[in-house]
């Protein structure tokens, strides 16, 4: 059920000409804020995409991701995490949104998104440890062929390269 203030936030999004990253309280706390609080992730989905900045902070510093991790919704942290929410963002306490899960007794959230993370690093290194080989052999093909070239000239018959 959606708490009147939530409401009033959402009626306003439906108006004509409402931005969608506009905040819709006092807090600083769009509509999209309200829904994954709320545990709304149909609303967040919509909300996603039609153009919310997903990394937006209100007041408190707390993303999207933060109100989903606040509230315990597995679903509206999933449908974040599949729209390349950040993870590693503070709140003001200095909190991520892992980290507001655990303190908020939501364990199983936790985990999820401390799993989520891990991958996320795990790829991220594999594709910086990529590119430095791809680098590394650019390189060398490039070195190699340039000294190729140099000794690989023949002499005019007058002397010249």
């Amino acid at each position: 059920m959606l708490q009147e203030e939530e409401f009033s936030s959402l009626s306003q999004l439906m108006e004509p000409g409402a931005a969608v990253n506009s905040p819709g309280d006092a807090l600083g706390q769009t509509p999209a804020h309200l829904a994954a609080h709320g545990g709304h992730a149909f609303f967040l989905l919509w909300q996603l995409q039609t153009g919310v900045d997903i990394n937006q902070q209100d007041l408190f510093g707390e993303t999207l991701i933060h109100k989903a991790a606040r509230s315990g919704s597995l679903e509206c942290l999933s449908v974040l995490v599949a729209h390349d929410a950040r993870l590693d963002v503070c709140n003001k306490e200095g909190l991520t949104a892992e980290a507001l899960a655990l303190s908020s007794g939501f364990e199983e959230c936790a985990k999820y998104l401390a799993t989520v993370k891990h991958t996320q690093d795990t790829f991220s290194r594999a594709r910086s440890s990529m590119q430095e080989i791809q680098e590394t052999t650019a390189g060398n093909k490039r070195g190699h062929c340039n000294i190729t070239a140099a000794y690989g000239k023949r002499r005019r018959s007058d002397g010249f390269l």
